[in-house]
């Protein structure tokens, strides 16, 4: 619901400003969320969606959106390197506009 949706934007905007990562774009939506970040060069893009993912849980579960034995999230989920100015202009622009 929006409720959660609303917990998840704020977890993942402040986990990345806790890291020190920079947040490109952010879209939460009811039942998946797509983001662009960038992170230090030591953090792959699957441990960076690891800690989010985690973090929302714990976040969701203590708001009471999400009960202790319910699922959140796929195992995995999509992640990619973006190693041009025009690829994260493309991703940012999808994340914001074309979803």
């Amino acid at each position: 619901d929006e409720h959660g949706q609303a917990i998840v934007d704020e977890t993942i905007r402040k986990h990345c400003e806790l890291r020190g990562w920079v947040l490109h774009a952010i879209n939460v939506r009811s039942n998946h969320a797509h983001l662009v970040v960038a992170c230090q060069s030591d953090v792959t893009p699957e441990d960076a969606m690891s800690q989010l993912k985690a973090w929302s849980t714990r976040r969701l579960r203590e708001a009471g959106v999400l009960e202790n034995a319910a699922k959140a999230w796929t195992r995995h989920g999509s992640t990619r390197w973006i190693d041009s100015e025009s690829s994260l202009l493309a991703a940012v622009d999808y994340v914001l506009n074309h979803q």
